[in-house]
C-alpha cells in the first residue's frame, strides 16, 4: 500500500466523494470499536452501498486492501481522515435521535462542505451501534468518552426536555464549546461543571440552524 501522505492530488467522482465521508464515519465507529480490518462486503452491508461500488471507490486511490485478507481498518481511517482533510472540518455530534434527530441526520448540512454530524447519541438499544444515514449511533453511556475521543466541539441536543439540562451538563464535562438545544425549555449553565482550567467559552442557544 502506498503511503497516503506521499499521495498527489486525486480528481474522484463527486458521487464518489460523497461516498468518502460515509466510509470515514463508519470506519471510525469500527476503529473505536476495536475492530482491526474489514471486508467491502461487511462494508457494504454496513453502509448500504454495493460492495462493486466500494471497491471501485477505492481503487481510484491505489491499492487501500489485500485480497483475501480485507481492509486494514486503521490504516483506511487514516487514509481517508488525510484524504478529506478532516482538519478543516467542524465535527458535531447530534445528541438525541428522534424524530427531529433522524431529520436532522438526513438534512447533516448537505450544503455545507466544512460542517457535519459526525457521531450520535442515543439510549434507544434498537440504534444503538448502528449507522443512521451515514452517522455511527453511540450508547449515551459513551457520549462523554466518544466526545472527548472525536474531540468534538459543537453537539446538537435534541432529547426531550426532562434529561435535556442534565445532559447538557453531562456535554459541558466533555469539553464541548457549544451546545445548540432544538426546544423551548431553557438550559442554564452549570456553575458546579461549567467551569474550565482552559477557560472555555460554553454556551447553550436556541438558534435556528437551518437557512431560511
Amino acid at each position: 500500500m502506498k503511503d497516503y501522505k506521499e499521495m498527489k492530488e486525486i480528481e474522484v467522482p463527486r458521487a464518489t466523494a460523497k461516498r468518502l465521508a460515509i466510509y470515514h464515519r463508519y470506519l471510525r465507529f469500527l476503529h473505536d470499536a476495536g475492530k482491526r480490518r474489514i471486508s467491502s462486503t461487511e462494508l457494504s452491508e454496513a453502509v448500504k452501498v454495493d460492495s462493486a461500488t466500494i471497491r471501485r471507490d477505492f481503487s481510484y486511490f491505489g491499492a487501500l486492501g489485500k485480497r483475501g485478507y480485507g481492509y486494514d481498518v486503521e490504516y483506511l481511517l487514516e487514509f481517508f481522515s488525510h484524504t478529506l482533510n478532516q482538519d478543516r472540518l467542524t465535527n458535531v455530534a447530534l445528541v438525541g435521535v428522534g424524530k427531529l434527530g433522524q431529520a436532522l441526520l438526513n438534512y447533516n448540512f448537505h450544503q455545507s462542505n466544512n460542517v457535519r454530524i459526525s457521531a450520535a447519541f442515543d439510549v434507544n438499544p434498537d440504534i444503538v451501534g448502528t449507522i443512521q444515514t451515514g452517522v455511527p449511533v453511540y450508547s449515551m453511556d459513551e457520549m462523554i468518552e466518544q466526545l472527548k475521543v472525536q474531540q468534538i466541539q459543537v453537539a446538537i441536543l435534541t432529547v426531550p426536555q426532562d434529561v435535556a439540562q442534565d445532559t447538557a451538563d453531562r456535554i459541558v464535562e466533555a469539553n464541548v464549546r457549544g451546545i445548540f438545544k432544538l426546544h423551548t425549555n431553557s438550559i442554564k449553565r452549570s456553575r458546579k461543571r461549567s467551569s474550565s482550567k482552559r477557560g472555555l467559552n460554553k454556551r447553550t442557544s436556541n438558534t435556528d440552524l437551518f437557512p431560511r
